[in-house]
């Protein structure tokens, strides 16, 4: 069963489906520490599932926090990092210590997207689809391989929220299919990218 550490900086709904599914046996895991860059409500959930929590708070110079954080996560003892919902890039000294067991979810279809703002950014561009993606962390800004994503449609009265709230369901869902794929052997991650995902993938 895989050992996952989970970062969070926000409200923490899509580590609580995560929880969820590892504690009711739909993903082979088990979550073993929640870290954050700050309190949030994320943490709050980890703390009433009796799920040991730590803080790093952010601090210049990057390199420095990163190194801090890294060492908080390496305590943990976990198989795996997963970044859900946490706002702040990982030094690549930090990302080369875990990387290829660094996982994040995006919430469009990378490459398309990338950064803080994918949602706001697909909304702008005025296209007529998204996505969601689980990618391997690498050094750039949502650049490393993609795991597995799926196209989500834009619908005339969505709005930031509303379209977000869509793709956090995909995000989930491909989330914990990574994470039982891995656990059973069926994506290696030193072969990252050994599942490419299908273009033709059905719209949600």
């Amino acid at each position: 069963m895989l050992r996952l550490v989970v970062l969070v900086s926000g409200s923490g709904t899509n580590f609580a489906d995560l929880l969820e599914r590892t504690r009711d046996g739909r993903v082979p895991a088990e979550v073993v520490a929640v870290g954050a860059d700050r309190e949030c409500p994320g943490l709050d959930i980890a703390r009433a599932a009796g799920i040991p929590t730590f803080v790093v708070p952010f601090a210049a110079p990057r390199a420095e926090w990163s190194a801090r954080i890294a060492d908080r996560i390496a305590a943990a003892g976990g198989d795996l990092v997963v970044l859900s919902g946490f706002m702040r890039l990982l030094s690549p000294e930090a990302v080369a210590r875990f990387s290829p067991a660094l996982l994040n979810t995006h919430p469009a279809h990378l490459p398309e997207f990338p950064g803080a703002h994918g949602v706001r950014d697909a909304l702008a561009a005025g296209v007529a689809q998204t996505g969601a993606s689980v990618i391997v962390v690498d050094a750039g800004v949502d650049t490393g391989p993609i795991l597995a994503q799926r196209r989500i449609a834009i619908e005339a009265d969505d709005d930031e929220a509303s379209l977000h709230d869509r793709i956090k369901l995909v995000e989930r869902d491909l989330l914990a299919s990574v994470l039982t794929d891995i656990a059973e052997g069926a994506i290696d991650l030193h072969e990252a990218g050994a599942r490419t995902p299908n273009p033709e993938e059905p719209t949600a």
